[in-house]
């Protein structure tokens, strides 16, 4: 009889310690995604803040001064800090890498997995989301703008004649959107990880 107890109150004491174990495990593989996805969510926005920041075109551009006269031709220079969307989108993607740095290096030094500093990342990375898609919404509508134009109200589209310009201020804006959605995703895993130890 006392050989039953012994082995159940052992069976326990082991049950215990290997759902420890895992718990321990699924908190370093949780560690590992989200410093991996920081990593990742890092490259891109500093790609997106670096290809829009440094874009620019120089052109010749012919423009009629009056209908009877033949055009004159203009040389136009265009650079992304012209536009303050642009401008905008830049900097709130410069604040969103400098986050993720700086919540990449917390993670790395917070071994034990603090909550409190696990629940500030995550507001922060709320913030960060904010930023980095306000600043995608900023660009995209100007974006939109310099491909179509806007008939209604007189505005010509620019990107059949700053056609690299555009290019890379697409290319950007997709990259930047790319960045808002792994900080999305970090914040969903934050969240699952706090209800799953709940």
């Amino acid at each position: 009889m006392e050989s039953r107890n012994e082995n159940s109150v052992n069976g326990e004491i082991e049950l215990g310690s290997r759902e420890t174990e895992v718990t321990v495990a699924n908190n370093r593989n949780m560690r590992e995604h989200d410093v991996v996805l920081r990593f990742v969510a890092l490259a891109f926005n500093v790609t997106a803040t670096v290809v829009l920041g440094v874009d620019r075109e120089n052109k010749t551009v012919p423009v009629r001064l009056v209908a009877t006269q033949p055009p004159v031709n203009v040389q136009v220079d265009t650079k992304s800090h012209y536009v303050a969307s642009f401008l905008y989108f830049v900097v709130a993607n410069a604040i969103a890498s400098g986050h993720v740095a700086m919540s990449l290096l917390l993670i790395l030094a917070n071994r034990k997995g603090n909550k409190g500093i696990t629940m500030m990342i995550t507001l922060f990375d709320l913030v960060a989301i904010v930023l980095v898609f306000s600043g995608v919404g900023a660009a995209g509508t100007i974006g939109l703008l310099g491909y179509k134009g806007n008939q209604h109200v007189g505005w010509h589209k620019v990107c059949n004649v700053f056609q690299k310009f555009c290019g890379q201020a697409i290319a950007s804006i997709i990259i930047s959107a790319i960045a808002g959605t792994i900080l999305l995703l970090l914040v969903v895993l934050a969240i699952f990880s706090l209800y799953k130890k709940q």
